[in-house]
């Protein structure tokens, strides 16, 4: 496993060579950190100390006077904010709604810092909830490195919400969001956001982390394992005798090399199974044995490699040698170079939420957009890669987004949509956050396809992904890859559908005979323009095409493969709410003129799209 250590994307070293080469190209800086961690977890009172050597790498231009740590355990304690939001919003989650109240002193979790200090001087801080406040005597100037060193304690939660013990399928440790971790600062500033319940945002760097538990236990989670061959329980190499272990406890060892997370699960109970694919990356699968799990998770291991590759292919190659599916969690959750599910599904559920958490691993895991601001920039186009994943190892022939659109257009029409600009913790419902993260930021990348092609969309998301991996992108910067790649102006389409709820409706108004020719009127009755592709369809069968692009696109797409021949291009004012269009066809030869028969557009009433004779 030393072997990995070599591997690309490895050290602080590639760390700083990316964080300058980001700030050549756009002006950013990136912060950069290192984290050595040790803990060792009683198994009899859930509870754990550890110790946390930072370094941190000031890369901004500005003195910094304070710092802030998460301390996400402290959110599990009855009258936190979480515990007070999850109460009080309209539509509670139910894996949480009144649970964390109800917690006794042994059930919630926590986690403290006992000391702390800035190269090796004593700092003062304060603990407000989940965010702890640390005060630095001497600021952190730019451009260097300062080394921070604490101690720690926490109690691992009762399972309620992504990290905890004890769940419902039996899994003692789903440890996610357990360690003090230090809160970013960018170009917009400290995100130290409480705890409520949403995203996460992190800093890249090297993660080396010791864990010392009780010896019948098996981890699985983020990293490479250093020791496979003291530990055993399936990591050993190939024929190796591991021996027993001296005590009652073991020392697990495990680097991750940029990463922004690290997640570990433990169960005395665990199958821990590997497949080594072809390219190097090894699968490992963990789970507990079992009438609802075993036979699945077998056939699992067929599918894991599937979508690595799929996903690899069409979205950019994924980077590091290894990912961990794990049985825990309350659902299904992404983190660093692993993910927790929920493990008692049937196949296709077991599937399809591994797809989806593994798709993470791009948008979430290699190129990190802030979540809490932009949550549609990784669960949609999560979304959106997984169900095109799916979709693939299925051999399936149906729209893979139309439970997308299906999604987004109840919540256009609920009444309850809000701005996919608004920051996650602040949606006024769970369902239109949920909407609005996955099913609209799912339809705003394959809307995308219609705007300025599938083609130019699906190779712009390769140039995203290695223009961007590792650098934390956000919307504009996807926007002016994809005008790059198109060679088309696309603010509008960001600012109708990312920072509005204006939708899109078109209809054909009216088709009249003018002699030998036929007049076509279209009428725009939503409030947010679009393009239009219009196919007349006549009755001996064949198809012409009349492309209405809009003014401010400054551009057209190409004609796509499988669409007719285009007979007019001409641009539609978005001022203009009708256009009208005249073909050189009697009207008694058509058969029927629709808009968008592909039906990408997001059209919230599409009876109107399409008039037959």
């Amino acid at each position: 496993m030393n072997s990995h250590l070599s591997r690309p994307f490895i050290g602080l070293f590639l760390c700083l060579l990316l964080i300058a080469e980001v700030s050549a190209q756009t002006g950013r800086f990136q912060q950069a950190i290192d984290y050595e961690i040790a803990v060792n977890l009683d198994v009899k009172t859930n509870q754990y100390t550890g110790s946390q050597i930072i370094s941190y790498t000031n890369n901004s231009p500005d003195e910094l006077d304070k710092v802030f740590i998460h301390l996400y355990y402290n959110a599990f304690q009855p009258g936190s904010m979480m515990d007070e939001r999850s109460r009080t919003i309209a539509d509670p989650d139910r894996r949480v709604a009144d649970r964390i109240s109800k917690l006794k002193p042994d059930e919630i979790g926590y986690l403290h810092v006992t000391e702390l200090k800035m190269n090796g001087k004593p700092v003062k801080f304060t603990e407000e909830e989940t965010i702890l406040v640390v005060y630095l005597d001497e600021p952190i100037q730019p451009n260097s490195t300062v080394k921070f060193e604490s101690k720690f304690m926490g109690q691992t939660p009762i399972q309620i919400r992504r990290s905890g013990r004890d769940g419902e399928e039996g899994v003692r440790y789903s440890m996610a969001q357990w360690y003090p971790k230090v809160a970013n600062y960018d170009e917009q500033g400290w995100h130290s956001n409480p705890y409520i319940g949403r995203e996460f945002y992190g800093i890249w760097g090297d993660f080396d982390v010791k864990i010392t538990l009780d010896k019948t236990y098996v981890i699985g989670g983020t990293g490479y394992l250093q020791n496979p061959n003291e530990i055993g329980h399936g990591y050993q190499d190939e024929g190796v005798k591991v021996p027993s272990p001296k005590g009652n406890t073991l020392t697990w060892h495990f680097k991750a090399p940029m990463v922004h997370d690290f997640m570990w699960a433990a169960d005395p109970k665990y199958q821990h199974d590997k497949v080594q694919m072809e390219n190097g990356i090894t699968v490992h699968h963990f789970f507990i044995p079992g009438e609802k799990t075993s036979e699945n998770w077998e056939k699992l291991k067929e599918y894991t490699p599937k979508a690595i590759n799929y996903l690899s292919q069409h979205f950019g190659q994924y980077p590091y040698k290894q990912f961990s599916v794990v049985q825990g969690g309350d659902g299904g959750m992404e983190y660093a170079m692993s993910t927790l599910i929920t493990g008692e599904r049937s196949i296709r559920s077991l599937v399809g939420v591994m797809v989806h958490e593994l798709a993470h691993s791009w948008f979430h895991g290699v190129l990190g957009s802030n979540e809490s601001l932009y949550p549609w920039m990784d669960e949609g186009f999560t979304s959106y890669a997984s169900s095109l994943a799916m979709s693939s190892i299925y051999s399936e022939s149906k729209n893979p987004l139309a439970g997308s659109y299906s999604g987004y257009f109840k919540l256009a029409k609920s009444g309850l949509e809000e701005p996919m600009s608004t920051h996650s913790d602040h949606y006024n419902t769970n369902s239109a956050y949920s909407s609005a993260a996955y099913s609209k930021g799912a339809t705003f990348l394959a809307q995308l396809g219609y705007v300025i092609g599938d083609e130019v969309r699906d190779q712009g998301m390769l140039k995203y992904f290695d223009t961007w991996k590792f650098k934390h992108p956000n919307v504009n910067d996807f926007i002016r890859v994809m005008e790059k790649e198109s060679g088309m102006e696309l603010d509008w389409y960001k600012e109708y559908f990312v920072n509005s709820t204006k939708t899109i409706d078109y209809g054909v108004k009216s088709v009249n005979p003018q002699g030998d020719k036929t007049e076509i009127i279209l009428e725009r009755l939503g409030l947010m323009p679009m393009p239009v592709d219009l196919i007349i369809t006549y009755k001996d069968g064949s198809s012409e095409q009349v492309y209405l692009p809009l003014v401010i696109m400054r551009g057209e797409k190409e004609n796509e493969s499988g669409m007719p021949e285009r007979i007019l291009t001409e641009d539609w004012p978005w001022t203009n709410y009708t256009k009208s269009i005249m073909i050189n066809k009697k009207m008694d030869t058509i058969k029927s003129v629709e808009i968008d028969p592909s039906m990408r557009m997001a059209d919230l009433e599409r009876e109107n799209n399409k008039i037959e004779f």
